[in-house]
C-alpha cells in the first residue's frame, strides 16, 4: 500500500475557472506507482472551490462564469458579510454550491478521468491570491 500527501500551491489566478489537472499530477510523481487507488484533492480556502468538468471547450468555462456571476451577484443589497469586499460573500456561496474536495479514482498509474474531464480551480474572487491544495493519494502498488 502506498500513501502520499502533498501540498500544491497554485499561483494567484484571476476570477474564473482554471484547469489545474497538470499541476496536481506533476505534484505526485508517485502516482505512476499506483495500480489501483484513490486521489483526494482538497482546497484549503472558503472563497474558491474545485470541480471536475469538461476540459475541451473554453465555452463551458465562460458559461459557468456567466451563470455563477448572475446567480450569485457581487454587491447585492441582501449580503450582510461585506467587510472583506463586495465579492467575498458571493465567493463563499459559490464555493458552497461547488465543492472544497474531489475524489478521483487512480488506475494504472494515472488519474482515471473520462475523455473530456479535468480538475478546475474555481476562483470566485477578483484578488483571491495563491491557493493551496492538499492532495492525498493512496492505493496498491503496480505489479
Amino acid at each position: 500500500m502506498i500513501w502520499v500527501q502533498r501540498e500544491v500551491t497554485l499561483p494567484r489566478l484571476p476570477r474564473g475557472f482554471h484547469l489545474v489537472t497538470r499541476e496536481v499530477e506533476e505534484a505526485l510523481p508517485e502516482l505512476s506507482r499506483i495500480g489501483v487507488g484513490v486521489a483526494h484533492v482538497f482546497i484549503r480556502h472558503t472563497s474558491a472551490s474545485l470541480t471536475i468538468n469538461e476540459n475541451a471547450s473554453r465555452d463551458v468555462l465562460r458559461d459557468f462564469a456567466a451563470w455563477f456571476d448572475r446567480a450569485v451577484p457581487d454587491g447585492a443589497p441582501y449580503w450582510t458579510h461585506t467587510i472583506e469586499g463586495p465579492d467575498d460573500m458571493p465567493a463563499h456561496v459559490k464555493s458552497a454550491l461547488l465543492d472544497t474536495a474531489l475524489t478521483v479514482p487512480v488506475a494504472g498509474g494515472r488519474l482515471a478521468f473520462g475523455t473530456w474531464q479535468g480538475i478546475y480551480l474555481c476562483e470566485h474572487r477578483d484578488s483571491g491570491g495563491p491557493r493551496r491544495l492538499t492532495v492525498t493519494v493512496w492505493g496498491e502498488e503496480r505489479s
